[in-house]
């Protein structure tokens, strides 16, 4: 991901927030009962903390490679607040998970921010573990104020 451009005034630390899972809704590709195999997963999720966001949209490819074992990567669309600054972008993530829990990495499409989002770039992570309502993670952003992409309808 390129590196924005950024003032002072506008990087931001990592910062620790949280997020529950809304709704998850999968569905099998191809022969079941073998391994490996694949899935398609739709999820919705609700932010708190310096991203707000009360209901995502998620789309992911999860590959399964054992029982409880793989790897999924999948796009989510964002429309809520960053930093109080209304707005819509997508998240890249890609992740594992075994029998203790999910870990995923997140990057922030490049020119996907619209609005007040125009020019946000960022990656974070979480790791959750299973029986855990709320999650934890982390998000590294930072506004590109030159960024001069025309505005965009969430």
């Amino acid at each position: 991901m390129p590196t924005p451009t950024t003032t002072p005034e506008s990087i931001h630390a990592p910062t620790a927030n949280a997020f529950t899972f809304k709704d998850w809704e999968e569905h099998p590709v191809g022969p079941q009962g073998a391994f490996p195999r694949l899935a398609r997963a739709t999820v919705v999720n609700a932010f708190t903390g310096a991203l707000v966001a009360p209901a995502t949209t998620c789309a992911y490819t999860v590959a399964y490679t054992g029982e409880s074992t793989g790897t999924f990567t999948g796009m989510e669309l964002v429309t809520g607040t960053v930093d109080g600054r209304e707005g819509a972008f997508v998240l890249e993530e890609s992740g594992t998970f075994d029998t203790t829990g999910t870990r995923c990495r997140f990057t922030v499409v490049p020119g996907s921010g619209t609005r007040g989002l125009t020019g946000l770039g960022g990656s974070g992570s979480f790791d959750h573990r299973y029986g855990e309502t709320s999650v934890e993670y982390v998000f590294d952003y930072a506004f590109d104020d030159a960024f001069t992409a025309p505005d965009r309808s969430a």
